[in-house]
């Protein structure tokens, strides 16, 4: 989703925020479109679980998703300019719970929270 050397990246760049917290901006296209206009659910997961990867990267840890529960709560136009944000809930190394929003226009369009293992794998 983010990286430079993908020629399918998405060009997500995250910045820190306030209080732990990663935010970063995403214009939707139609070539993610799922239904007639919509961003693909599957593309919405993939921004929520990059944006709270983000997060535990920014806090210097690494780690992989081992549950995740996405929520849809609006349709989301495949044309939108998304913000997103991903904070940590829970940290219990090596387990972590962290959650995400995407926001279009001051409107939580759709929300996540899942379970992270730290990784002793190089990132």
């Amino acid at each position: 989703m983010c990286g430079e050397q993908n020629p399918w990246s998405l060009g997500l760049r995250f910045t820190a925020g306030d209080r732990d917290t990663v935010c970063a901006r995403f214009q939707a296209h139609p070539g993610l479109q799922g239904y007639d206009g919509i961003l693909h659910g599957g593309i919405i997961s993939a921004l929520l679980d990059a944006a709270m990867t983000h997060c535990l990267f920014h806090l210097g840890v690494q780690a992989i998703t081992g549950e995740l529960n996405v929520r849809f709560l609006k349709p989301i136009s495949c044309r939108a300019l998304l913000d997103m944000r991903a904070w940590v809930v829970y940290a219990r190394p090596p387990l972590y719970r962290v959650a995400a929003e995407i926001v279009h226009e001051s409107c939580v369009m759709a929300r996540a929270e899942a379970k992270f293992m730290r990784s002793t794998e190089p990132r």
